[in-house]
């Protein structure tokens, strides 16, 4: 019988904790109704796919970003494809910037993220009013946009530690 090293069997799971975290995030949806904040929303998968895909995380790929999209379409209850569309539109989006940056920069990245979330909430909107009829709230997905936008900053460096851990 083989026996498993808990340090390869631990580093193996830690080395696939975003596609997990991926996965329990759109499986889960947490929603902030319950602390009665009208107007507070954030994309958590958004930022995760973001940086991830922007510092070329071997584990991460684009085939389970695109299942992680259809399983939060159904759970969320849109049409199959809108999340998975985004989620694909951000992974080519940024593994485009990071081919044609020459000097990485956190502020530009900061907002090439602004750009690329607002871009995928405004196709977003679109299709899902103009195509299947969903009568959605403009404010809401501005509130969205600036949550992600600011708690991006928070979660980077909290990944930034991670890619430090594994790393060492």
């Amino acid at each position: 019988m083989a026996s498993l090293k808990s340090d390869n069997f631990l580093m193996k799971f830690y080395s696939w904790l975003p596609i997990i975290i991926l996965f329990i995030s759109v499986l889960n949806e947490f929603d902030f109704n319950y602390l009665n904040l009208k107007f507070f929303s954030f994309n958590f998968p958004y930022i995760l796919i973001f940086f991830f895909t922007l510092k070329e995380f071997k584990n991460f790929d684009y085939f389970l970003v695109f299942l992680a999209g259809l399983f939060n379409d159904t759970v969320i209850g849109l049409p199959l494809g809108i999340s998975s569309m985004s989620y694909i539109i951000i992974c080519i989006s940024t593994s485009y910037f990071r081919n044609i940056t020459i000097r990485p920069n956190p502020i530009k990245d900061w907002f090439y993220f602004l750009f690329i979330i607002a871009l995928i909430n405004s196709i977003n909107y679109s299709i899902l009013t103009l195509f299947f009829g969903f009568n959605l709230i403009l404010m809401s997905y501005l509130v969205n946009i600036f949550f992600t936008f600011i708690f991006y900053i928070f979660f980077v460096s909290i990944f930034k530690l991670y890619l430090k851990g594994i790393n060492d």
